[in-house]
């Protein structure tokens, strides 16, 4: 079985296959990203990489039996400005739809944010599916809604796993702690200016920095502590490692690159769970 997957980031996709104990022959990536590509090659080795996707020469490639892909979702995210395909990024999704029609696979997906109705319907329209939103906090301790697009029959919700945050944070014992100090009201300017942004967010807590780094936050009143702090809580990064875990990604699968790196690319990556949960109905 022939795979290829484009923007494939850290080939969240391979994880999800070898769940499923699927062993591609081949598993092409195109990605420029280069730090995702080490994280990629460093755990699969045996993945090719075949560059960018304005690049890709179809005619070179063996018959192709799955295409997978997340385009870029700059353009269409809410949390964004919201320029549909007028953004270069979101209008990359063309050249998912030009591979899909050169190498004809038998197997599609496609994944994205959620959007307006009018920008569905446009990439309804271009695939000929309907997509069906499935929410990462089904089989992780997030609250992570995605668009899936794909002609693999039969696919459901995944069964609710009831994991929450407690299931992944640990101690702060365990990891560094910086101190907000013991200021309200700093800890409530913090977290209005981090709710307009989301990177990893779980059913706890949201937030992330302006570089995209996230936060937990502790002692919320509305949603309740994770650990018995006091009610003027301080709050601390999340580790790569929790990310990880909260994206379904083997720990320490990205800590091949810098910390930062590791943020950005598992903020931008898929739930291996959930993709792992679509691959199933998978006929190989």
């Amino acid at each position: 079985m022939n795979f290829m997957s484009i923007f494939d980031g850290y080939s969240s996709a391979m994880i999800a296959l070898k769940k499923n104990g699927i062993e591609p022959e081949n598993y092409f990536s195109s990605e420029v990203d280069e730090y995702a590509k080490k994280v990629s090659s460093a755990n699969f080795p045996e993945i090719k990489q075949i560059g960018a996707v304005e690049n890709i020469d179809t005619r070179k490639l063996p018959n192709i039996d799955i295409l997978a892909g997340g385009s870029p979702c700059q353009g269409f995210s809410y949390a964004g400005k919201q320029l549909n395909f007028n953004d270069p990024r979101s209008a990359l999704f063309f050249e998912f739809v030009r591979i899909l029609k050169k190498v004809k696979p038998r197997y599609f997906l496609l994944e994205n944010v959620k959007m307006k109705h009018e920008y569905q319907d446009i990439i309804t329209e271009h695939l000929g599916v309907r997509p069906i939103e499935i929410n990462s906090a089904l089989v992780s301790a997030q609250n992570r809604s995605r668009l899936y697009w794909t002609n693999i029959p039969n696919i459901s919700q995944p069964v609710d796993k009831g994991l929450t945050i407690k299931d992944v944070v640990k101690s702060d014992r365990d990891c560094c702690f910086s101190s907000a100090g013991r200021d309200t009201n700093k800890i409530r300017r913090l977290r209005a200016k981090t709710l307009k942004s989301s990177c990893l967010t779980a059913r706890y807590y949201k937030g992330v920095k302006s570089d995209g780094a996230p936060f937990i936050y502790f002692g919320d009143k509305e949603k309740g502590s994770v650990f018995d702090y006091s009610e003027k809580s301080d709050y601390r990064m999340l580790t790569p490692i929790e990310c990880e875990l909260l994206q379904t990604v083997p720990k320490n699968y990205t800590n091949h690159v810098s910390n930062t790196q590791r943020y950005k690319m598992l903020g931008n990556g898929w739930t291996v769970d959930v993709i792992a949960h679509i691959f199933k109905n998978l006929e190989t």
